[in-house]
Order: structure tokens, then C-alpha cells, then sequence
């Protein structure tokens, strides 16, 4: 008698041609990913072959129940590291029956920006580091801390490793694997300086595939946390007090800012970024003044600063690109919870098509 494991595991290459497809979009609330499975005829790697799909909107906050239809356009297509095989996961955007994108589809406008001409020639790198914490199931208490309770004080935690400091490694190096099976260019991990709260970074990543990425990268963290019990939490500030934040520093560059000469198109870029300060605050995650205080390495959210090698700051720049004059800046603002769309595409469209 074939155990769960074991179907759950079936592979279907010997027996079938035909794939399971994953539909991924963003629900009503800008946070809430869904998803659902469909059969193909066959192996798919271009997401314009595929077919698109219809959803009951007015279950997710994006339609009224009299006109609920909701049009997945698929975009973007990663391997399945569930199901492995030929299957895979395919990053969808959704618009109404007419063809509009609905209000909750951020990525079109972005899609928009980094299809200008101005924009593409510059080739915009990022790199995303998104901080989330582990929490346990039922409680909502983070990982490893004592039920009702809290740990020592943070110092020992950032980059730790043993069993009273490290909590939740095996989710962690799961989710690290498995994006890299899925074709994510994740690039690391690290503990992070409250325990129970980790990183991973997506990138270089060009365009308009950051934020397809970055969405494909926190899918995947939480189908794991689901199979492992534990909840998984973006928010920017999940505990009050003396703990850090969450966050999700934006790097950043452009064709001209990595040739000589860069350092002096970065330096014309973060002025550009200081002048629309409250809107990019305005874009940058819900309830982000709970973490940009100006303290535990933040900058305070109503001051805008920028600095070499300095992580209390809005905007860093690396010791290494004020060394090489050329490089890229980091943008330390985006909360945990920031739309990767939004972000990526303000960046570009503030630094490279504003006139201020």
C-alpha cells in the first residue's frame, strides 16, 4: 500500500507528458499570495504559450460578487520544487474580462516603466534583501522564543549558529534550495540580528524580474513553512521595543552608475530620491513608521540622509563603490511587506525619468 509520501512524490515523467501548471497572483490585500493548479498537454517555457485563467475575485477582494471574474495573464515561469518533474510555477498578473489591469496589478505599471526606452538602455540591476521573521503556529510568537516570554537581549542572534541562538535553520536552507531549483537567483541567507527573523537576497536581478522573482521567492517560503507548521510573517515591526525591524533594502544600479565615472551619477541619483522622499515613504511598505525610528539601523522615516557605509541611513553607499568611484547604493528604506514592483519601478522611474 503506497504510503502519502510516496504519491505525494509520484513522479509522472514514465507514465504521462502532461504538466502541472501552478498559477501564482497577488490577492486584495497586496500581501496575500494564491494560487491554483491546472493540467497542460505538455512541458511549457515560454509564458506567452500559456493559456490564460479566470478567478473568483470576489473571494479575494478584487472583484463585487455580481461581476467577479478576474483574467490571470501568466508572466513569468519557474520550476516546480514541489513537484519537480516538468511542472511548474507560473508568476501571473490579473485584469478584468476587458483586458484593464484591476487596481491590486502593480505590475503592470512597473512593466510600463522598465519597457521605456530611457529606462531599458540603463540596464537597472537590483538586488533585494528580504528580512522576514518565523513565527509559532497558533500564537503568533516567533520562533524559539519561550512561550509568553522573551529571549536574551539581541547581539548573540545575527548570523548565529547553535540550537539556543538559531531557530528554524531547516526551513531556511529548504526554501534557500528550492529557489535555486525553481531558477530564482537567490544569491544568500543569513540569520538576522532578532532572533527568529532571517534574510535572503534575490539578484542581480534586471528589470521587471526582480519583482517577479522576489513574489516567486516568498511563494515558495511560505508553501515550506506551511508543510512545516510555522508561520511566516513580512510585517515590518513584529514585536515592539528594543528588537529590530524587518525590512527590504533595495541595491540598486545602473548601466552608468557600473562605468567609470559612476560614483557622480549615483551621488546625482540619491538628490533626485531625497526630493521625492515622502512619496517613495508613501510606496514603501504598510506600517513602516513603526520600523524607520532611527534606531536599531534605521533612518528616521520623516528625515532623508545618506551616507558611505553607514546603515543608519536612508540611502547607503558601500565603501567599495566610493573606492572604485562606480558601483551601486542601497536603499534601506522598503519595509518587509514592500510590493517588489512598486519599489523596483519607483526607483527606476524616480533616478532616470524624473524631471524634478
Amino acid at each position: 500500500m503506497a504510503l502519502l509520501t510516496d504519491l505525494l512524490n509520484l513522479d509522472l515523467t514514465d507514465s504521462t507528458e502532461k504538466i502541472i501548471a501552478e498559477y501564482i497572483w497577488i490577492g486584495g490585500s497586496g500581501m496575500d499570495l494564491r494560487s491554483k493548479a491546472r493540467t497542460l498537454p505538455g512541458p511549457v517555457t515560454d509564458p506567452s504559450k500559456l493559456p490564460k485563467w479566470n478567478y473568483d475575485g470576489s473571494s479575494t477582494g478584487q472583484a463585487p460578487g455580481e461581476d467577479s471574474e478576474v483574467i490571470l495573464y501568466p508572466q513569468a515561469i519557474f520550476k516546480d520544487p514541489f513537484r519537480r518533474g516538468n511542472n511548474i510555477l507560473v508568476m501571473c498578473d490579473c485584469y478584468t474580462p476587458a483586458g484593464e489591469p484591476i487596481p491590486t496589478n502593480k505590475r503592470n505599471a512597473a512593466a510600463k516603466i522598465f519597457s521605456n526606452p530611457a529606462v531599458a538602455a540603463e540596464e537597472p540591476w537590483y538586488g533585494i534583501e528580504q528580512e522576514y521573521t518565523l513565527l509559532q503556529k497558533d500564537i503568533n510568537w516567533p520562533l524559539g522564543w519561550p512561550v509568553g516570554g522573551f529571549p536574551g537581549p539581541q547581539g548573540p542572534y545575527y548570523c548565529s549558529i547553535g540550537a539556543e541562538k538559531s531557530f528554524g535553520r531547516d526551513i531556511v536552507d529548504s526554501h534557500y534550495k528550492a529557489c535555486l531549483f525553481a531558477g530564482i537567483n537567490i544569491s544568500g541567507i543569513n540569520g538576522e540580528v532578532m532572533p527568529g527573523q532571517w534574510e535572503f537576497q534575490v539578484g542581480p536581478s534586471i528589470g521587471i524580474s526582480a519583482g517577479d522573482q522576489v513574489w516567486v521567492a516568498r511563494y515558495i517560503l511560505e508553501r515550506i513553512t506551511e508543510i512545516a507548521g510555522v508561520v511566516v510573517t513580512f510585517d515590518p515591526k513584529p514585536i515592539p521595543g528594543d528588537w529590530n525591524g524587518a525590512g527590504a533594502h533595495t541595491n540598486y544600479s545602473t548601466e552608468s552608475m557600473r562605468k567609470d565615472g559612476g560614483f557622480a551619477v549615483i551621488v546625482a541619483a540619491v538628490e533626485k530620491l531625497k526630493l521625492r522622499h515622502k512619496e517613495h515613504i508613501a510606496a514603501y511598505g504598510e506600517g513602516n513608521e513603526r520600523r524607520l525610528t532611527g534606531k536599531h539601523e534605521t533612518a528616521d522615516i520623516h528625515t532623508f540622509s545618506w551616507g558611505v557605509a553607514n546603515r543608519g541611513a536612508s540611502i547607503r553607499v558601500g565603501r567599495e563603490t566610493e573606492q572604485n568611484g562606480k558601483g551601486y547604493f542601497e536603499d534601506r528604506r522598503p519595509a518587509s511587506n514592500m510590493d517588489p514592483y512598486v519599489v523596483t519601478a519607483m526607483i527606476a522611474d524616480t533616478t532616470l525619468l524624473w524631471k524634478p
